[in-house]
């Protein structure tokens, strides 16, 4: 759970730096580099389909989203949570925590709860909903996938989970975005293009 958080809070809420004078050395497992540029087509195209097949529209309405998700949209326990994170407790007896922080202030945080593990809430610091993630049925065997939606119903992006060390990931449109190999992200054209430091 918390590398999921963790691959998902990097990926959509701003803790990536841009990757600077890429280097690939040998050792690498990941074959994306390595592909002809019809193989990198094919499989952006296959998971694409996978996640946004259907081509109906991906978004909930407010009013639907908001109904489903009533029960959360403010965190109650926000004050709790609040001190257990910022005492580093990432875990209770029925939810998983995930902290994100900008200049050590608090500004966003996940909980996962035991008893309804795929779906992921991530509020403010005040306890207000700003995303859910709607993770598949398959969830956590690989391979699985996960939407997640901002707090109106409208898709903030999807990404494909093939293994723990590699993710593909899309925008809303479901134009690619990247795959990530563990710290790296790469570009349809193999280029590396992001780095995340918590991997």
């Amino acid at each position: 759970m918390k590398k999921f958080l963790l691959v998902l809070g990097i990926l959509f809420l701003g803790n990536i730096v841009m990757a600077q004078n890429p280097v690939l050395t040998g050792g690498v497992e990941f074959d994306w580099v390595n592909m002809s540029q019809v193989q990198r087509d094919e499989a952006i195209e296959n998971y694409q389909n996978i996640l946004f097949g259907d081509k109906k529209s991906q978004n909930y309405k407010r009013k639907e989203f908001r109904a489903k998700y009533k029960d959360v949209l403010k965190d109650e326990n926000f004050r709790l949570n609040y001190v257990l994170l910022k005492n580093n407790v990432k875990e209770t007896s029925d939810a998983e925590f995930c902290a994100f922080y900008h200049k050590n202030l608090l500004y966003m945080y996940a909980i996962q709860y035991k008893k309804t593990p795929r779906q992921v809430y991530y509020y403010s610091g005040l306890g207000t909903l700003r995303y859910v993630d709607e993770i598949s049925d398959n969830y956590p065997k690989f391979p699985y996938y996960s939407k997640q939606y901002r707090a109106n119903g409208k898709l903030a992006g999807a990404i494909y989970f093939v293994s723990k060390d590699l993710q593909y990931v899309y925008e809303p449109g479901g134009d690619f975005k990247g795959v990530w190999y563990r710290d790296k992200m790469f570009n349809e054209k193999a280029k590396m293009i992001l780095t995340r430091t918590n991997w």
